[in-house]
């Protein structure tokens, strides 16, 4: 039986993956800083599911969960780095203490999920690591500029470890959605929802996940999976799209009506 381990699996996304990847035959690892959602979702789905605590910031939170996840699972063959935070608004009115903190959950989250679980994932029959990217590492957002760097961040990770962990069989993907209805968004401050809306859901982001983490990967595999019309088009237009024509659309996107009309 194939295994997965869920970063941020309490809620939203990472519990929409950890309930598909159980009705799949997984044995899903729910890991999240809220100890008891996890434990919750666990007892909902059955004895295939373990609940843990996981501070992603946190290195040792990664070493413990994977050695008592392998040591019930038996290996680890899919790692999602689901978990991750969002604020939102001006740049400066936005305290440094939760730019700060975006940072470590965003991206130092990742990068420690990546460097802790590669001795597993070496070991098993088969393996992957799937990111949560964004459609706001395809060109930097306005009122979300730190959440925008750090999902740039978590591209480049993808792009860097894709490629050097090939030597292992080992493919690092991610997933680039838009907005998606969870609690992330709500109340946010920043006019790119009110134009772009929130069409996707949880299980369209889920769905997309496990489509990678369970098709035959080979050298033409595309590293990014944008999730969503928009997203799709956003991401192609601004592979051919001149510099200062993706700075112009994105400029409108972020502009207030308000400001518009002046």
């Amino acid at each position: 039986m194939p295994s997965i381990l869920i970063s941020g699996a309490g809620q939203g996304i990472g519990a929409a993956a950890a309930k598909l990847f159980y009705q799949q035959g997984y044995k899903v690892g729910i890991y999240d800083i809220n100890a008891v959602q996890t434990q919750k979702l666990a007892q909902q789905l059955g004895e295939n599911a373990k609940a843990g605590l996981l501070d992603v910031a946190n290195i040792e939170h990664w070493q413990k969960a994977l050695t008592e996840f392998t040591q019930w699972a038996g290996e680890l063959n899919v790692l999602v780095n689901n978990a991750g935070i969002l604020y939102s608004g001006a740049f400066e009115h936005t305290d440094i203490a939760s730019h700060h903190r975006t940072i470590d959950i965003n991206v130092k989250g990742v990068i420690n999920g990546c460097y802790a679980s590669l001795p597993y994932l070496q070991k098993a029959a088969f393996a992957r690591v799937i990111n949560l990217s964004s459609a706001s590492a395809i060109y930097g957002q306005a009122d979300l500029a730190t959440y925008s760097a750090s999902k740039f961040a978590v591209r480049g990770l993808t792009e860097s470890l894709d490629i050097e962990w090939q030597k292992y069989g080992i493919r690092v993907l991610d997933v680039m959605p838009l907005f998606v209805q969870t609690a992330m968004v709500k109340d946010m401050d920043a006019e790119s929802i009110r134009k772009m809306g929130v069409h996707l859901t949880p299980d369209d982001v889920a769905e997309q996940i496990l489509s990678l983490a369970t098709l035959k990967a080979h050298a033409f595999t595309p590293t990014h999976r944008a999730v969503g019309f928009k997203t799709k088009v956003l991401f192609n237009l601004s592979k051919i799209s001149p510099q200062f024509v993706n700075r112009l659309s994105n400029l409108w996107i972020a502009q207030k009506q308000s400001a518009l009309e002046k």
